[in-house]
């Protein structure tokens, strides 16, 4: 466990200039008043994480303002010195090869890692399966602009990610909701709507699904339920955009379920991995598998032919990580980082006189789902939950249109803060006059 993390406190025996790359900033002598890096109008402080820098960092909540909407890592769980110490290696075992343009479909030592990391899934893949993305977001837009055209429609979740769907928009293709239930997307609803589509003269430019530990809902749906779905969806022709973006942040005892590209055999599904969950957003690297000839087509893409492999120095980074046995043992303390921040923030929303919600049980990932007892409208929580300098991610950001809903994530924040956060929050819930007929712990 050498270099894993957690190794040492954050910033401890780390040089000034490696806290400036990483966004995080220790104020001292050589920080002039003028200096943009420590302005007070581009710092904001985080207690007990150092500063987390405005204009460096995406989205930063204004000082004091406790932020349980990102769906990001804390700092504190950034594996800093395991990608500093990786970035080293790879420079020094590939040289300029690292720093050239990268073979298309991207390096084929990562993309045969990978696909053995997939070898117990059902239909076990090959390098030539695998594609290198820039993340889980270009991987979507490669395929919006690759595999559909605009008036397309998407078929996807009442609530779905919302930035994926932001995406497919601008890509100028359609939404169509599909109902959901506690097992995860209904068969029957993307029965009746492939047929709708077809009859409406439109093209269904495919399913996109996130069976496993689903954002918003923190849902993982049954084995049955993704054969169901994919019988239905390969009856109609439509391809299947599976974003596994938190395969590996199983969080409780049990298998996970196999994912629907390993049930399919990769047959009409391409199946979206990324690093973003479980090392750091900012490398922006992800992977994408499925069968070859759509892969192939996906690799095709002016872009990649343009500029080669998508993040190729970085994966070369990451390909040590695998190859050197460091990334496997961070997962194991990451999950736990993880599995004690949903803990905390769980207890303090059971807090004694808690009632009026309903979370979603989630067995990994990073988020939690909390529903609402009827009564309480949407506004009114966000607003009592602003005015305690809270900020949460609404049900309707995601398309939810049923009572209110808000979708809590456990991953940005230290556990203390978490616990209290939730305190707060449960208190906001309580109203026993409105919620007579609501269901949690009272």
């Amino acid at each position: 466990m050498g270099r894993a993390l957690g190794r040492r406190p954050h910033g401890a025996d780390r040089p000034r200039q490696v806290h400036r790359a990483a966004g995080a900033v220790r104020p001292g002598p050589a920080d002039r008043p003028g200096d943009a890096v420590t302005s007070a109008a581009t710092v904001a402080a985080v207690p007990g994480r150092g500063h987390w820098v405005r204009g460096v960092v995406q989205d930063v909540a204004p000082p004091g303002v406790d932020d349980l909407a990102p769906g990001y890592l804390d700092p504190a769980l950034l594996p800093v010195e395991l990608l500093a110490d990786a970035a080293v290696r790879a420079l020094a075992t590939y040289g300029p090869a690292a720093l050239s343009y990268g073979e298309n479909q991207g390096a084929l030592r990562l993309r045969a890692l990978l696909a053995e990391r997939a070898a117990d899934e059902p239909s076990p893949a090959g390098p030539e399966h695998v594609m290198l993305t820039a993340g889980t977001s270009q991987a979507l837009h490669l395929i919006a602009t690759t595999l559909a055209r605009p008036g397309d429609v998407v078929l996807l979740d009442e609530a779905s990610y919302d930035l994926a769907q932001r995406l497919f928009t601008d890509c100028g293709l359609l939404l169509r909701r599909l109902a959901s239930d506690e097992g995860g997307t209904s068969v029957t609803a993307l029965d009746e709507a492939a047929q709708a589509v077809r009859a409406e003269g439109r093209r269904v430019a495919f399913l996109y699904a996130t069976p496993t530990f689903h954002n918003p809902t923190g849902r993982t749906f049954s084995r049955t339920r993704r054969e169901e779905l994919l019988s239905v969806a390969a009856r109609h022709g439509v391809l299947v955009v599976e974003d596994d973006a938190y395969a590996e942040l199983l969080l409780d005892p049990g298998e996970p379920v196999p994912s629907m590209a390993g049930i399919a055999g990769h047959q009409g599904v391409l199946r979206l991995r990324t690093f973003a969950k479980t090392l750091a957003p900012g490398l922006r690297l992800g992977w994408l598998s499925g069968e070859p000839g759509l892969v192939g087509r996906l690799a095709a893409h002016g872009l990649v032919q343009s500029g080669g492999a998508l993040n190729h120095t970085m994966s070369m980074v990451v390909t040590r990580l695998l190859e050197d046995g460091d990334y496997d043992r961070h997962l194991p303390v990451l999950r736990a980082g993880l599995r004690e921040r949903r803990t905390a923030l769980l207890k303090g929303l059971a807090s004694p006189g808690a009632c009026g919600w309903t979370a979603t049980p989630s067995r990994g990932g990073f988020f939690l789902w909390l529903e609402c007892a009827p009564g309480l409208p949407e506004e009114e929580l966000l607003a009592k939950a602003f005015a305690s300098r809270m900020r949460i991610a609404p049900g309707s950001r995601f398309g939810h249109a049923g009572p209110t809903a808000v979708r809590l994530s456990y991953a940005f924040n230290p556990p203390g803060l978490l616990e209290r956060a939730g305190r707060r929050l449960a208190a906001h819930l309580h109203d026993p006059a409105r919620h007579q007929e609501g269901r949690g712990s009272c």
